[in-house]
């Protein structure tokens, strides 16, 4: 089967919906609620349709398309700068280390500290793919995808880019971070609280959350387990994530306490390496890479066997069909 990544559009609304109803819960940015889900499109409709080039606050959504019958498999999105319709919060892992000279020892405490330290910053989330496509490296171009589109569309981005992985949600669809932390404060179970959040944002934690630091060894040891571990469905991605330069630096997320990976924006391996050439010619040949095409609404990204040349590069002409490539026009690729 063939697959292209393009934009969003609002009749993509019922495959968004029903991929919705599979994530399991804890997936902020993919709610099963059509209204949220109706805004999400909307709002990225705009920003498609936008051709400034100032750093606002705009939601780029994308989806994942089987050519061969349209159907829609999976989604991914981008958000140019957080913290701006609400603060972006995230808890910050610190240590503390006191010494005590009558004692002659020192004690290290590690504390959550509630910080907006990421507002500004560009995010990379949303990206979920149906459970009978995860093969075939369909993962890999919804992912890598995105970082061809903020190569050429570098103006409307941040400096720095970040990603919250999904953290350890147990067999019956709890949170063992949040039952231990934030949960104790609300008189809500997580998938309440995560579903309340994904339909209005998370300024109600603010409004009820201490906000003074939480020292982590007055949690449960199931709660504490979980602070910055990913959702064993999302290590693969965590990899991934660390492949492209991002890093774990202690924050993780409020409502199940996953990792946050960060990166500069021009640091990241695949927007770094990323090259625009002329396609000269077709030929069933070459490395297999992600290549991309046309700006905003018109972007669309694939796979395809890529060989350079002195006079521009050579690609497949399923490639080619793929995302409507003729000979003379200009591509980004990155080998895959």
């Amino acid at each position: 089967m063939s697959f292209r990544i393009r934009a969003a559009r609002m009749d993509d609304l019922q495959h968004l919906y029903e991929m919705a109803k599979l994530t399991g819960g804890g997936f902020t940015n993919l709610p099963a609620d059509k209204n949220s889900l109706t805004a999400k499109l909307e709002r990225s409709e705009r920003a498609f349709t936008s051709d400034t080039d100032e750093h606002g606050n705009d939601l780029f959504v994308m989806v994942l398309e089987n050519v061969e019958d349209g159907t829609v498999r999976g989604t991914s999105q981008l958000f140019t700068k957080v913290g701006q319709s609400w603060p972006f919060y995230s808890y910050r892992m610190s240590t503390l280390s006191q010494t005590s000279k009558e004692l002659d020892r020192t004690f290290s405490a590690q504390m959550l500290s509630l910080v907006t330290d990421l507002e500004g910053s560009s995010e990379v989330g949303g990206l979920f793919l149906h459970p009978n496509e995860r093969a075939g490296g369909l993962g890999m171009l919804l992912a890598r995808s995105r970082y061809l589109f903020i190569k050429e569309h570098r103006s409307r981005f941040g400096n720095r880019l970040f990603a919250e992985l999904r953290g350890v949600i147990d067999e019956a669809g709890g949170s063992p971070f949040w039952d231990g932390l934030a949960g104790r404060f609300f008189g809500m179970g997580f998938q309440e609280a995560d579903y309340f959040n994904a339909l209005h944002g998370n300024q109600f934690i603010a409004d009820l959350m201490p906000k003074h630091p939480i020292y982590t060894a007055m949690l449960s040891e199931t709660a504490r387990a979980a602070i910055g571990i990913p959702h064993p469905n999302g290590r693969a991605a965590m990899r991934m994530l660390e492949n492209e330069n991002f890093s774990y630096d202690g924050y993780v997320d409020i409502f199940d306490g996953g990792p946050t990976m960060i990166a500069k924006t021009d640091d990241v391996t695949s927007i770094r390496n990323a090259k625009s050439a002329t396609i000269s010619g077709f030929a069933e040949k070459g490395t297999k890479s992600i290549i991309s095409c046309g700006q905003l609404a018109d972007y669309r990204a694939t796979y395809a066997l890529v060989s350079e040349s002195d006079g521009g590069v050579t690609i497949d002409q399923t490639g080619a069909d793929n995302i409507g490539l003729s000979i003379g026009d200009t591509i980004w690729h990155i080998p895959r």
